[in-house]
């Protein structure tokens, strides 16, 4: 999803909420900003739906619950909340919020070109802070490539890329799948702007 500043004051966390329950579309809460997050590609919207299947059938009856991009996150210790394309949280702490979680185990950004280095930098960073992330996953919606940031027992995040032929292992809820199982049925040729 791509993310624009919207042009009026700061303002606080319970007015986001407050407001956001009133827009057709929703918008990132940044230090007190409001960004509109406007839709993504077809190959993006294909590949999301893909992770939260198949999240969805490997953690089935157990204490986890995935996400699609309708539900916030709020990062850890702050007021900022945003809205990945997909989440996993298994922290009981997550079970009494209704708008947000906060300690996700894994979270799942495709990339678009606009978005690209901030889901490489800036949110990423904000991310890493969180205790309980383990995987952060990006994924190019263009070609079989993903790249996965995995918060190791030492507390260091290694970064991981995958290509056509890899397997993919997300640790955090025992996962591992051939990377072709997303792009599956996929047109890969770069997409361009109508």
């Amino acid at each position: 999803m791509i993310a624009a500043k919207e042009n009026f004051p700061q303002i606080t966390p319970e007015e986001y909420f407050a407001w956001e329950e009133k827009q057709l579309e929703k918008h990132e809460y940044i230090d007190g900003q409001v960004y509109a997050m406007s839709g993504g590609s077809k190959n993006h919207s294909l590949i999301s739906v893909k992770f939260i299947t198949m999240f969805s059938n490997h953690l089935e009856g157990g204490g986890c619950e995935t996400a699609n991009s309708d539900l916030r996150v709020n990062i850890v210790e702050t007021t900022n909340y945003t809205y990945p394309d997909v989440s996993v949280t298994c922290d009981d702490r997550d079970k009494t919020t209704t708008q947000y979680i906060t300690y996700p185990c894994l979270i799942v950004e495709v990339l678009s070109p606009s978005t690209e280095a901030y889901d490489r930098g800036g949110k990423f960073r904000m991310y890493r802070n969180n205790p309980v992330l383990q995987d952060y996953l990006l994924v190019s919606s263009t070609s079989i490539e993903m790249d996965l940031y995995h918060k190791n027992d030492a507390g260091e995040w290694l970064i991981i890329n995958y290509k056509a032929g890899d397997t993919i292992e997300l640790k955090s809820i025992n996962l591992s799948f051939a990377i072709e199982q997303v792009y599956r049925n996929l047109d890969l040729t770069p997409e361009t702007t109508p």
